[in-house]
């Protein structure tokens, strides 16, 4: 403990080695060495000292210290003839957050020396050995020399020194000097006190917009830390006397109030006390790097849900928003009467909406003597403000913090917050809620993302300050050709995206991937406020894939007519497209300033431009949607979880759209696995009802060959799928089996295949003009050849020698025979020789008979 520490031994051996006529070095040595293992202490200390008990303690033992070195230095300068300290006229006067009682492990000590100038006294010499002693200690010693009769006139001068002055605490010296000061201090805080607290209010506004709340707090500077809490003790002084807000309580302040502020308060005092113990010097920024340790100090430990880090952030957010709402309410409340100028009058006289209600250049003002009402009145209240409101006083943010909200939302409630939640200025009112505690008694999604913080260097705010950012954004638009999208949305779709981004991150702090959570709760809450149909699908998909179009943009090339078609499949309409590039927009610029730049700018607006083409094509828009939806489903199995991400990218960016279409999801997963390690080739071969030939090649297949070899054999179907890194996967069914002693020649067939010089001698099949299609417009990157014909041996044989002939590449094929008759889809890159020889390829195909 710290009283072990005993300064008695200290003194006496600083006596023994005056008597010894020591050097000043030698005595501060002494003092020195006392510090260092005072400061070793600490981590004991703090183990089972709290935040405010150690302050104290730490202040206290401080005090017993400097009143140490004073002592030597007077028995230095007076010697045996040294008079009572209280006849010398020196006081040591604690000052900051040192004379609050509230000195951190590293922090300056604020120290006032504070003297009367009489003759008799060398008193310049005494206070210079003072402070020159206390440097040579390794004190950080702030220190200001004051004579008594010049004090009011230095706090004229400089609102700081008004401030640090009015926290005044004697720690030793002449109490006659001190009781002279305390008088000059009671004249102090009666003079120009609607100037200081004028000043004060403007120097906090610029502190919180230099320190606002990130996901690296600064809890001394900035949002809800000390010196929020500082300036309620400097407005209780200056305004009614008194420094301890508890005084307050039953006049200013209600006891649950002061005891949920006191709690915060507490909290922050351990988070800083760790701090500076784990850094060893003065840190009031809680950084990522040491919030491992600083959690691990503050006792939090890992759970399965959450890391002792996230528990530790998200109590100290909770603490920064009690101290912030606390201080900004109650320092408002106080000084009110005081500041009542003609602004106030013209709102009593001017600008009544009703009782107890007033506009005024669109902020919303009311009695913080008003008294609370339901949830569902107040409602009502906020639906009937005229649009014009963009914010809301301090006294109306009190008030509605004091609303009664009922354990379980009725009809007619669920009714007012869908009216609500569709008011065309929404932002105000939204932030309004979360600034009175009722954001998630409205919205009960948002639970989970209250003081939830987030780690992934990328976001500067917490989850739940961000998405309200998100939505404020929408309704300040800065970039022109996003308000120009906005503008052409209908009032449904305008408020949908609004909601969209205001829930875009409401899956976040629950287990599986936030996307997802965050469709079913959007989905979910949407549904049980009776949005329509539309509304919900619109919603909870734009809350899916929110990020979807930054990630395009940044990570793929756009343009590429495989990634258009992939993430216009994901879009699927041209409205959506321009809902999910607003809330992209938003959310990326409500992430810090700046962040979205005119790099991020430009790539959103190309990729709007290169997927808008694609939705002339409906049927290819639905193929590409019913890809998406076969791939959500490969990622749900368990298999896919277990895959290394560089092998789920590689799955997801599958070149075959037929693959998506034909086969399950199970299937599709089996055959890129076992593509994976595929460097030439792989086939496999099965007989039972029919035969059935699937192979996986990496090299070329002399597929006109091999189907030539084969063409004693009916096809009954065949797929080709282009996969991943070159590889196809060929899946040929015949229409009957063969005899068990075939199948040696089947495989031999299936290997010489792979010799590309090999050729075979085909069946030109009867195949008439009217029967084949051609199409090199089927997609922005394929062509397509379709034949419908009477079903004949050796047909698609025939077709694909051509094809080899001519090197034209089979992107995916579907044949099927069906009544004798056979119907056939090829599917064929554009990069080949198809569309400038189409018609010498039909020709070739196709037999001279009409």
């Amino acid at each position: 403990m710290i009283n072990e520490f005993n300064l008695n031994k200290v003194n006496l051996k600083v006596e023994e080695l005056i008597s010894n006529n020591a050097s000043d070095f030698e005595i501060s040595k002494v003092f020195k060495n006392h510090i260092k293992e005072y400061k070793k202490s600490i981590d004991i200390v703090l183990d089972t000292t709290g935040g405010k008990d150690f302050f104290v303690k730490n202040t206290k033992h401080t005090d017993k210290f400097l009143t140490s070195l004073y002592k030597y230095i007077l028995r230095k300068h007076f010697g045996s003839y040294q008079p009572m300290s209280t006849a010398i006229p020196i006081t040591l006067v604690a000052l900051g957050s040192y004379g609050r009682e509230q000195l951190c492990i590293y922090s300056d000590i604020d120290l006032m020396i504070l003297y009367e100038d009489i003759k008799g006294y060398n008193l310049k010499e005494i206070m210079e050995d003072f402070i020159t002693l206390a440097w040579d200690c390794g004190l950080k010693l702030g220190s200001r020399v004051h004579e008594l009769n010049e004090i009011e006139d230095a706090v004229k001068e400089d609102i700081t020194i008004k401030t640090s002055i009015i926290e005044s605490r004697v720690i030793c010296g002449s109490k006659y000097l001190w009781f002279a000061y305390e008088n000059t201090l009671n004249n102090i805080r009666k003079t120009d006190i609607e100037d200081f607290v004028i000043e004060k209010l403007e120097e906090h506004k610029q502190r919180l917009l230099k320190y606002p709340l990130k996901m690296e707090p600064n809890i001394k500077d900035g949002y809800g830390g000390l010196r929020e809490s500082n300036m309620i003790s400097w407005m209780s002084y200056i305004l009614y006397g008194t420094q301890n807000t508890k005084d307050l309580i039953g006049k200013e302040i209600t006891e649950e109030e002061h005891k949920i502020y006191r709690s915060s308060l507490e909290y922050i005092f351990q988070v800083r006390n760790a701090l500076h113990n784990i850094s060893k010097r003065k840190l009031d920024v809680v950084n990522f790097d040491v919030l491992p340790e600083l959690s691990s100090k503050l006792g939090f430990i890992n759970k399965p849900r959450y890391t002792k880090e996230r528990q530790c952030m998200s109590k100290l957010l909770y603490s920064l928003h009690n101290i912030h709402f606390f201080s900004t309410v109650m320092v408002k409340k106080f000084a009110r009467v005081l500041l009542k100028q003609n602004t106030e009058l013209k709102l009593l006289k001017s600008t009544r909406l009703k009782k107890n209600l007033y506009l005024f250049e669109g902020k919303v003002y009311t009695s913080f003597h008003r008294k609370p009402i339901s949830l569902n009145l107040f409602l009502k209240e906020l639906i009937s403000l005229p649009k014009e409101v963009k914010s809301f006083d301090r006294s109306y943010i009190y008030y509605a913090s004091k609303i009664k909200v009922p354990t379980k939302q009725t009809n007619e409630l669920k009714k007012n917050i869908k009216t609500l939640l569709l008011k065309t200025s929404l932002y105000p009112i939204i932030k309004l809620l979360y600034n009175s505690n009722l954001f998630k008694a409205i919205i009960p999604i948002t639970k989970k993302i209250i003081n939830q913080p987030q780690f992934d260097g990328y976001h500067q705010h917490p989850v739940d300050i961000h998405s309200i950012k998100t939505l404020k954004k929408i309704e300040n638009i800065e970039d022109t050709f996003i308000k120009e999208i906005y503008d052409s949305l209908t009032p449904s779709e305008k408020s949908v995206t609004k909601l969209a981004a205001l829930l875009h991150d409401v899956g976040k702090g629950r287990t599986g991937d936030h996307h997802i959570a965050g469709e079913k709760l959007s989905k979910n809450f949407m549904l049980s406020l009776d949005f329509d149909s539309k509304q919900v699908q619109m919603g909870s998909q734009l809350v899916r894939y929110h990020n979807k179009m930054s990630a395009y943009a940044k990570n793929e090339d756009i343009y590429s007519e495989r990634i258009i078609l992939a993430f216009t499949g994901i879009v699927k309409s041209r409205q959506m497209l321009k809902m999910l590039y607003i809330v992209t927009y938003a959310d990326i610029s409500a992430v810090g300033k700046n962040v979205f730049n005119s790099s991020t700018a430009s790539l959103l607006k190309e990729l709007y431009f290169q997927s808008l083409p694609a939705f002339e094509n409906l049927e290819l828009l639905k193929e590409s949607s019913r890809r998406v939806a076969k791939i959500n489903t490969i990622k749900n199995l368990k298999r896919y979880k277990e895959l290394s991400n560089l092998m789920k990218r590689k799955i997801k960016y599958i070149s075959s759209n037929q693959i998506f279409l034909r086969l399950k999801a199970e299937d599709i997963l089996d055959i890129a696995i076992k593509a994976k390690d595929v460097n030439s080739y792989i086939y496999k071969i099965t007989n039972n009802q029919q035969l059935v030939i699937r192979i996986i090649r990496k090299i070329p297949l002399n597929l006109g060959f091999l189907l030539g070899k084969l063409e004693f054999l009916n096809i009954f179907s065949m797929n080709i799928f282009k996969l991943y890194d070159e590889k196809k996967a060929f899946e040929i069914t015949f229409s009957e089996k063969v005899d068990q002693g075939d199948i040696e020649l089947v495989k031999q067939i299936i290997e010489s295949s792979f010799d590309m010089s090999k050729i075979t001698k085909t069946r030109k099949p009867v195949i008439k003009k009217n029967e084949v299609i051609a199409n090199c417009n089927h997609s922005p990157y394929l062509a397509s050849l379709q034949v419908k014909t009477k079903d004949q041996k050796g047909l698609f044989a025939y077709i694909a020698k051509i094809f080899d002939d001519f090197n034209i590449e089979i992107e995916s094929a579907k044949l099927a025979s069906t009544k004798n008759y056979t119907r056939d889809l090829i599917l064929i890159e554009k990069n080949g020789t198809f569309c400038g020889k189409q018609d010498e390829i039909i020709n070739l195909i196709c037999s001279n008979e009409d």
